[in-house]
Protein backbone atom coordinates (compact mmCIF):
# COMPACT_ATOMS: atom_id res chain seq x y z
CA UNK A 1 0.00 0.00 0.00
CA UNK A 2 1.18 3.64 -0.52
CA UNK A 3 0.75 6.65 1.75
CA UNK A 4 0.00 10.32 0.58
CA UNK A 5 3.49 12.54 2.00
CA UNK A 6 1.41 14.47 3.78
CA UNK A 7 0.22 10.99 5.80
CA UNK A 8 4.11 10.63 6.14
CA UNK A 9 5.28 13.93 6.67
CA UNK A 10 3.71 14.84 10.03
CA UNK A 11 5.92 16.71 12.65
CA UNK A 12 8.92 14.83 13.61
CA UNK A 13 6.64 11.73 14.17
CA UNK A 14 7.25 8.32 12.18
CA UNK A 15 4.33 6.58 10.47
CA UNK A 16 3.89 3.25 12.55
CA UNK A 17 1.08 1.97 9.87
CA UNK A 18 4.05 1.98 7.30
CA UNK A 19 6.17 0.07 9.18
CA UNK A 20 3.83 -2.79 9.65
CA UNK A 21 4.81 -5.59 7.75
CA UNK A 22 7.84 -4.24 5.96
CA UNK A 23 10.48 -6.65 5.08
CA UNK A 24 13.05 -4.28 6.36
CA UNK A 25 17.31 -5.57 5.93
CA UNK A 26 19.68 -3.77 8.23
CA UNK A 27 23.17 -4.18 6.85
CA UNK A 28 25.02 -3.75 10.82
CA UNK A 29 22.56 -4.56 12.83
CA UNK A 30 25.13 -6.42 15.48
CA UNK A 31 26.49 -2.65 16.04
CA UNK A 32 25.53 0.18 17.98
CA UNK A 33 23.66 1.53 15.58
CA UNK A 34 21.61 -1.12 14.00
CA UNK A 35 20.77 -2.45 17.51
CA UNK A 36 19.16 0.37 18.34
CA UNK A 37 17.27 0.50 14.55
CA UNK A 38 16.34 -2.81 14.79
CA UNK A 39 14.91 -2.47 18.11
CA UNK A 40 12.90 0.66 16.91
CA UNK A 41 11.96 -0.94 13.63
CA UNK A 42 10.44 -4.09 15.69
CA UNK A 43 8.78 -1.95 17.97
CA UNK A 44 6.90 -0.59 14.77
CA UNK A 45 5.88 -3.60 13.54
CA UNK A 46 8.55 -4.35 10.65
CA UNK A 47 9.53 -7.41 9.97
CA UNK A 48 13.46 -7.38 10.15
CA UNK A 49 16.33 -9.62 8.71
CA UNK A 50 19.67 -9.00 9.72
CA UNK A 51 23.26 -8.95 7.97
CA UNK A 52 26.52 -8.29 10.01
CA UNK A 53 29.37 -10.21 12.03
CA UNK A 54 28.68 -10.60 15.34
CA UNK A 55 29.40 -8.06 17.54
CA UNK A 56 33.19 -7.57 18.12
CA UNK A 57 32.52 -5.49 21.63
CA UNK A 58 32.51 -6.88 25.17
CA UNK A 59 29.77 -6.37 26.73
CA UNK A 60 27.74 -5.68 23.79
CA UNK A 61 24.31 -4.16 23.16
CA UNK A 62 23.08 -6.98 20.41
CA UNK A 63 23.46 -9.39 23.81
CA UNK A 64 22.45 -7.08 26.37
CA UNK A 65 19.54 -5.74 25.05
CA UNK A 66 18.84 -9.56 23.27
CA UNK A 67 17.93 -7.72 19.94
CA UNK A 68 17.95 -11.44 18.01
CA UNK A 69 14.64 -11.83 19.42
CA UNK A 70 11.96 -12.28 16.48
CA UNK A 71 15.08 -11.72 13.78
CA UNK A 72 16.29 -13.27 10.88
CA UNK A 73 19.93 -13.13 11.45
CA UNK A 74 22.70 -14.03 8.97
CA UNK A 75 26.36 -13.65 10.39
CA UNK A 76 28.06 -12.46 7.18
CA UNK A 77 31.37 -10.85 6.73
CA UNK A 78 29.81 -7.22 4.28
CA UNK A 79 33.16 -8.35 2.14
CA UNK A 80 31.97 -11.11 0.68
CA UNK A 81 30.12 -10.52 -1.84
CA UNK A 82 28.17 -14.48 -2.40
CA UNK A 83 27.04 -14.89 1.16
CA UNK A 84 25.75 -10.64 1.15
CA UNK A 85 23.72 -11.89 -1.99
CA UNK A 86 22.68 -15.04 -0.89
CA UNK A 87 21.24 -13.03 2.21
CA UNK A 88 19.32 -10.29 0.31
CA UNK A 89 18.14 -12.87 -2.25
CA UNK A 90 16.44 -14.72 0.78
CA UNK A 91 15.34 -11.99 2.72
CA UNK A 92 13.32 -9.61 -0.05
CA UNK A 93 13.18 -6.97 1.21
CA UNK A 94 11.25 -3.94 0.51
CA UNK A 95 13.55 -1.65 2.19
CA UNK A 96 17.16 -1.65 3.08
CA UNK A 97 19.25 0.43 5.70
CA UNK A 98 23.03 -0.18 4.99
CA UNK A 99 25.03 0.36 8.35
CA UNK A 100 27.96 -2.35 8.06
CA UNK A 101 31.08 -0.10 8.41
CA UNK A 102 34.40 -0.18 9.96
CA UNK A 103 33.41 2.88 11.61
CA UNK A 104 36.31 3.64 13.83
CA UNK A 105 39.46 7.04 12.65
CA UNK A 106 42.21 5.43 14.85
CA UNK A 107 41.12 1.60 13.60
CA UNK A 108 41.16 3.08 10.06
CA UNK A 109 44.89 3.96 10.81
CA UNK A 110 46.49 1.00 11.84
CA UNK A 111 44.35 -1.24 9.61
CA UNK A 112 43.93 0.89 6.64
CA UNK A 113 42.61 -1.81 3.38
CA UNK A 114 40.26 -3.66 5.56
CA UNK A 115 38.74 -0.15 5.90
CA UNK A 116 38.67 0.41 2.13
CA UNK A 117 37.24 -3.28 1.52
CA UNK A 118 34.98 -3.18 4.61
CA UNK A 119 32.90 0.52 3.43
CA UNK A 120 34.09 0.45 -0.46
CA UNK A 121 33.44 -2.74 -1.67
CA UNK A 122 31.14 -4.03 1.30
CA UNK A 123 28.92 -1.33 -0.03
CA UNK A 124 29.11 -2.46 -3.92
CA UNK A 125 28.35 -5.71 -3.07
CA UNK A 126 25.07 -4.49 -0.95
CA UNK A 127 23.95 -2.67 -3.60
CA UNK A 128 25.01 -5.16 -6.37
CA UNK A 129 22.65 -7.60 -4.50
CA UNK A 130 19.43 -5.11 -5.01
CA UNK A 131 20.19 -5.37 -9.15
CA UNK A 132 16.92 -7.44 -10.53
CA UNK A 133 15.27 -8.06 -7.51
CA UNK A 134 11.82 -6.64 -7.32
CA UNK A 135 10.66 -6.23 -4.37
CA UNK A 136 13.30 -3.49 -3.48
CA UNK A 137 11.91 -0.04 -3.54
CA UNK A 138 14.27 1.82 -1.14
CA UNK A 139 17.95 1.93 -0.03
CA UNK A 140 19.47 4.31 2.98
CA UNK A 141 23.30 4.41 2.81
CA UNK A 142 24.72 5.18 6.30
CA UNK A 143 27.93 7.37 5.60
CA UNK A 144 29.59 9.83 7.66
CA UNK A 145 30.05 13.80 8.71
CA UNK A 146 33.20 13.02 7.55
CA UNK A 147 33.25 12.76 3.74
CA UNK A 148 33.73 16.55 3.39
CA UNK A 149 36.88 17.64 2.29
CA UNK A 150 37.64 19.12 5.67
CA UNK A 151 38.90 22.71 5.33
CA UNK A 152 39.61 23.62 9.26
CA UNK A 153 37.35 26.49 8.97
CA UNK A 154 33.75 28.08 10.87
CA UNK A 155 32.11 26.62 7.98
CA UNK A 156 28.94 23.86 8.29
CA UNK A 157 29.56 21.34 4.92
CA UNK A 158 26.60 21.32 3.02
CA UNK A 159 25.70 18.12 0.47
CA UNK A 160 26.76 19.97 -2.74
CA UNK A 161 30.75 20.35 -1.42
CA UNK A 162 33.69 18.71 -2.03
CA UNK A 163 33.92 14.98 -0.55
CA UNK A 164 37.44 13.94 0.54
CA UNK A 165 39.00 12.32 3.33
CA UNK A 166 42.70 12.47 5.34
CA UNK A 167 42.28 9.33 7.05
CA UNK A 168 41.36 6.16 5.67
CA UNK A 169 38.03 5.97 7.25
CA UNK A 170 36.53 9.16 6.37
CA UNK A 171 37.83 8.94 2.74
CA UNK A 172 36.48 5.09 2.46
CA UNK A 173 33.42 6.77 3.18
CA UNK A 174 33.50 9.58 0.48
CA UNK A 175 34.70 6.75 -1.67
CA UNK A 176 31.34 4.75 -0.60
CA UNK A 177 29.12 8.18 -1.27
CA UNK A 178 30.78 7.37 -5.05
CA UNK A 179 29.82 4.01 -5.40
CA UNK A 180 26.39 4.54 -4.16
CA UNK A 181 25.80 7.25 -6.76
CA UNK A 182 26.79 5.20 -9.21
CA UNK A 183 24.65 2.41 -8.67
CA UNK A 184 21.97 4.80 -8.25
CA UNK A 185 22.13 6.61 -12.32
CA UNK A 186 23.53 3.26 -13.49
CA UNK A 187 21.41 0.75 -12.28
CA UNK A 188 18.62 1.33 -9.30
CA UNK A 189 16.58 4.07 -10.34
CA UNK A 190 15.95 2.77 -13.46
CA UNK A 191 14.84 -0.35 -11.40
CA UNK A 192 12.25 1.66 -9.85
CA UNK A 193 14.67 1.55 -6.50
CA UNK A 194 14.97 4.98 -4.67
CA UNK A 195 18.45 5.32 -2.93
CA UNK A 196 19.82 7.78 -0.79
CA UNK A 197 22.66 8.55 1.55
CA UNK A 198 22.69 9.77 5.00
CA UNK A 199 25.47 11.89 6.34
CA UNK A 200 24.91 12.11 10.15
CA UNK A 201 26.90 14.28 12.95
CA UNK A 202 28.13 12.25 15.68
CA UNK A 203 26.24 10.04 17.28
CA UNK A 204 25.78 9.01 21.07
CA UNK A 205 23.78 6.99 23.47
CA UNK A 206 24.14 4.20 25.61
CA UNK A 207 24.88 0.87 24.86
CA UNK A 208 27.97 1.85 22.73
CA UNK A 209 31.16 0.38 24.19
CA UNK A 210 33.18 0.90 21.45
CA UNK A 211 36.80 1.99 21.61
CA UNK A 212 38.19 5.75 21.26
CA UNK A 213 34.56 7.02 22.07
CA UNK A 214 33.74 9.89 23.85
CA UNK A 215 31.13 8.74 25.95
CA UNK A 216 31.50 5.06 25.95
CA UNK A 217 35.28 5.86 27.32
CA UNK A 218 33.81 7.95 29.82
CA UNK A 219 31.58 5.90 31.13
CA UNK A 220 34.11 2.67 31.49
CA UNK A 221 36.65 5.37 33.14
CA UNK A 222 34.37 6.55 35.61
CA UNK A 223 32.29 3.61 36.43
CA UNK A 224 35.61 1.92 37.68
CA UNK A 225 36.61 4.90 39.77
CA UNK A 226 39.46 6.41 36.93
CA UNK A 227 40.23 9.37 35.43
CA UNK A 228 38.98 10.12 32.12
CA UNK A 229 41.68 11.38 29.43
CA UNK A 230 40.54 13.65 26.78
CA UNK A 231 42.95 14.29 24.25
CA UNK A 232 41.54 17.13 22.34
CA UNK A 233 39.01 18.83 24.58
CA UNK A 234 38.78 21.98 22.12
CA UNK A 235 37.58 19.77 18.96
CA UNK A 236 34.06 20.62 17.87
CA UNK A 237 31.67 18.17 16.46
CA UNK A 238 27.71 18.05 15.47
CA UNK A 239 26.98 15.79 18.52
CA UNK A 240 23.64 14.16 18.51
CA UNK A 241 21.57 11.20 20.29
CA UNK A 242 21.78 8.61 18.20
CA UNK A 243 17.59 7.84 18.06
CA UNK A 244 18.11 11.29 16.19
CA UNK A 245 19.66 9.82 13.16
CA UNK A 246 17.57 6.60 13.32
CA UNK A 247 14.14 8.49 13.24
CA UNK A 248 15.60 10.54 9.97
CA UNK A 249 16.81 7.67 8.64
CA UNK A 250 13.34 5.82 8.93
CA UNK A 251 11.57 9.00 7.93
CA UNK A 252 13.94 9.50 4.67
CA UNK A 253 12.72 6.06 3.84
CA UNK A 254 9.12 6.45 4.18
CA UNK A 255 9.09 9.74 1.83
CA UNK A 256 11.73 7.99 -0.35
CA UNK A 257 9.17 5.07 -0.42
CA UNK A 258 6.33 7.80 -2.29
CA UNK A 259 8.16 10.12 -3.62
CA UNK A 260 11.19 8.67 -4.86
CA UNK A 261 12.11 11.62 -6.27
CA UNK A 262 13.42 13.04 -3.23
CA UNK A 263 16.55 10.08 -3.54
CA UNK A 264 20.31 11.85 -2.85
CA UNK A 265 22.15 13.09 0.08
CA UNK A 266 21.07 14.37 3.47
CA UNK A 267 23.04 15.96 6.11
CA UNK A 268 21.47 15.08 9.61
CA UNK A 269 22.33 16.92 12.60
CA UNK A 270 22.05 19.34 14.97
CA UNK A 271 21.67 22.99 14.18
CA UNK A 272 24.71 24.13 12.76
CA UNK A 273 25.16 26.80 15.79
CA UNK A 274 24.40 23.85 18.16
CA UNK A 275 28.01 22.27 17.21
CA UNK A 276 29.88 21.72 20.62
CA UNK A 277 33.48 21.27 21.73
CA UNK A 278 34.69 18.09 23.38
CA UNK A 279 34.68 19.85 26.14
CA UNK A 280 31.49 21.26 26.44
CA UNK A 281 30.28 17.53 26.38
CA UNK A 282 32.07 15.53 28.59
CA UNK A 283 31.51 18.30 31.15
CA UNK A 284 27.89 17.97 30.71
CA UNK A 285 27.97 13.71 31.22
CA UNK A 286 30.06 14.38 34.19
CA UNK A 287 27.37 16.23 35.50
CA UNK A 288 24.81 13.64 34.32
CA UNK A 289 26.68 10.70 35.85
CA UNK A 290 27.39 11.69 38.85
CA UNK A 291 30.48 12.24 39.38
CA UNK A 292 34.32 11.49 37.38
CA UNK A 293 37.23 13.13 37.51
CA UNK A 294 38.44 14.68 33.80
CA UNK A 295 42.55 14.98 32.65
CA UNK A 296 42.55 17.49 29.91
CA UNK A 297 45.26 16.89 26.95
CA UNK A 298 46.68 19.44 24.58
CA UNK A 299 45.26 18.33 21.36
CA UNK A 300 48.49 17.04 19.72
CA UNK A 301 48.12 13.36 21.10
CA UNK A 302 46.83 10.32 18.84
CA UNK A 303 47.23 10.81 14.53
CA UNK A 304 45.96 13.77 12.70
CA UNK A 305 42.05 13.85 13.37
CA UNK A 306 39.61 16.84 12.14
CA UNK A 307 39.07 19.75 15.38
CA UNK A 308 36.25 21.46 13.84
CA UNK A 309 32.79 19.78 11.96
CA UNK A 310 29.35 21.15 11.28
CA UNK A 311 27.10 20.04 9.42
CA UNK A 312 24.52 22.28 7.56
CA UNK A 313 21.44 20.85 7.88
CA UNK A 314 18.70 23.03 6.11
CA UNK A 315 18.31 20.29 2.76
CA UNK A 316 16.65 17.85 5.37
CA UNK A 317 14.56 20.44 7.06
CA UNK A 318 13.26 21.84 3.76
CA UNK A 319 12.55 18.91 1.87
CA UNK A 320 11.62 16.52 4.52
CA UNK A 321 10.69 18.46 7.37
CA UNK A 322 13.44 16.43 9.35
CA UNK A 323 14.57 18.70 12.57
CA UNK A 324 16.73 17.70 15.61
CA UNK A 325 13.79 16.91 18.29
CA UNK A 326 16.30 16.73 21.24
CA UNK A 327 19.22 19.39 22.26
CA UNK A 328 22.31 18.76 23.68
CA UNK A 329 21.72 18.33 27.41
CA UNK A 330 19.18 15.55 26.48
CA UNK A 331 21.44 13.78 24.41
CA UNK A 332 24.19 13.50 26.94
CA UNK A 333 21.46 13.27 30.16
CA UNK A 334 20.06 10.41 28.10
CA UNK A 335 22.67 9.15 27.35
CA UNK A 336 24.73 8.85 30.84
CA UNK A 337 21.43 8.03 32.78
CA UNK A 338 21.31 4.61 30.01
CA UNK A 339 24.95 3.81 31.39
CA UNK A 340 24.57 4.56 34.87
CA UNK A 341 21.07 2.68 35.31
CA UNK A 342 22.61 -0.13 32.62
CA UNK A 343 25.71 -0.52 35.40
CA UNK A 344 22.93 -0.56 38.58
CA UNK A 345 21.42 -3.92 36.61
CA UNK A 346 18.54 -2.36 34.49
CA UNK A 347 17.44 -4.19 31.58
CA UNK A 348 19.19 -2.80 27.89
CA UNK A 349 16.23 -3.90 26.16
CA UNK A 350 13.72 -1.81 28.41
CA UNK A 351 16.42 1.45 28.71
CA UNK A 352 16.44 1.34 25.23
CA UNK A 353 12.46 1.20 24.83
CA UNK A 354 12.48 3.75 27.54
CA UNK A 355 14.22 6.15 25.51
CA UNK A 356 12.30 5.33 22.27
CA UNK A 357 9.49 5.68 23.89
CA UNK A 358 10.32 9.47 25.46
CA UNK A 359 12.02 10.38 22.35
CA UNK A 360 8.53 9.88 20.07
CA UNK A 361 6.16 11.49 23.09
CA UNK A 362 8.27 14.77 22.06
Amino acid sequence: FRKSPLEIMVMNKLSLPFWQGKRVLVTGHTGFKGCWLTLWLQRLGAEVTGVALASNTHPNLFTLANVSNNLKSYECDIRDAYKVSRAIQKSKPEIVFHLAAQSLVRASYRDPLATYATNIQGTANVLDSLRGLEQARVVVAITTDKVYRNLEQPYPYRETDHLGGHDPYSASKAAAELVVASYRDAFLEEQGVAVATARAGNVIGGGDWAEDRLLPDAARAWSAGQPLYIRRPESVRPWQHVLEPLSAYMRLAEQLYVEPQKAGAYNFGPLPHDAATVEDVITQACKSFGSGEIEWGDGRAGPHEANWLALETAKARTILGIEPNWELVQAVDYTMNWYRRQLAGESAQALCLENITAYESQ
